[in-house]
């Protein structure tokens, strides 16, 4: 699934994407709306991780939906 699939089917997908990032709490998703740029700094700033590491995690979330 590409993240325009994933950006528009955003309502049903969040619950996973809830899974997969436990740290982000119901109103950073609320606030990501499906963004792919806001969830990626969302992600770097609750994990300390860098841009890079984010968009990997991004990316293989992307595949397994």
């Amino acid at each position: 699934m590409n993240w325009d699939q994933i950006k528009g089917n955003w309502t049903q997908l969040k619950g996973k994407a809830q899974q997969q990032w436990a740290k982000l709490t119901d109103d950073d998703f609320d606030m990501i709306e499906g963004k792919r740029e806001e969830l990626a700094g969302r992600i770097q700033e609750r994990y300390g991780i860098t841009k890079d590491e984010a968009d990997k995690q991004i990316d293989d979330f992307c595949k397994r939906m």
